[in-house]
């Protein structure tokens, strides 16, 4: 690789360059199971720790190919793969209730697919029911599938808006992340301080007293 390549490379990393909305995949992206997709990580795994010169004989690592291929697979990247999706119902707002409802401080992992290190943090969504509403759990778990794939912070922000937008058929939707990145913290600037803080709304949130609101609430302990 020539070197003004490599500096490319580290630009795109560290100016949180996204391409679109999607996820990138491939075409063929799940035309292998789970456990082909370990098997393949696990040998490419290995490669990379012997390239580090670690001794795999070592019973202490010997499994952590396994163990890491695993874990990409079957947990962290899991969101990946749409037969993960949580299945969302959704019910007729037979209550009425048509003041904003808010779901804060939920807790968000995730990994930036720059560097493959951990995201951390809090989402709060908030919807005002245009006819419908929806199990609180669902929007943890909306938010926890989003998570779980190599992301930018910004298209995650989209994509749980969207999902939510969807479900629920209303355009009143509002999202907020704040998230420490150990991209920032533990390499690079070495900024263990900051957090990166992204929204994306709609609808009646459009309005500032609507959005005013919203921040207040979240902000209120």
């Amino acid at each position: 690789m020539q070197s003004q390549e490599k500096i490319q490379i580290e630009l795109e990393g560290d100016n949180h360059v996204m391409t679109s909305i999607e996820t990138p995949m491939l075409p063929n992206a799940f035309d292998k199971s789970d456990e082909e997709k370990i098997e393949i990580i696990q040998d490419c795994f290995a490669v990379i720790m012997k390239t580090l010169g670690l001794d795999l004989k070592d019973d202490s690592l010997k499994g952590t190919p396994y163990r890491v291929a695993k874990m990409y697979v079957k947990e962290i990247f899991s969101g990946l793969d749409p037969k993960n999706k949580p299945k969302v119902s959704v019910f007729e707002n037979k209550y009425d209730y048509n003041k904003m409802l808010i779901e804060k401080n939920i807790t968000l992992r995730s990994s930036c697919e720059h560097h493959f290190l951990p995201i951390s943090g809090v989402a709060h969504v908030g919807y005002i029911s245009s006819g419908k509403v929806i199990g609180l759990s669902k929007i943890n778990r909306i938010v926890d599938y989003f998570g779980r794939r190599p992301q930018v912070q910004e298209r995650m922000t989209v994509q749980i808006y969207e999902e939510l937008k969807n479900e629920l058929d209303t355009e009143h939707v509002m999202v907020v992340i704040d998230a420490e990145h150990l991209c920032v913290s533990a390499r690079g600037i070495k900024d263990d301080s900051s957090s990166t803080v992204t929204m994306e709304y709609g609808g009646k949130f459009n309005e500032s007293s609507y959005r005013d609101e919203f921040l207040r609430l979240i902000e209120k302990r």
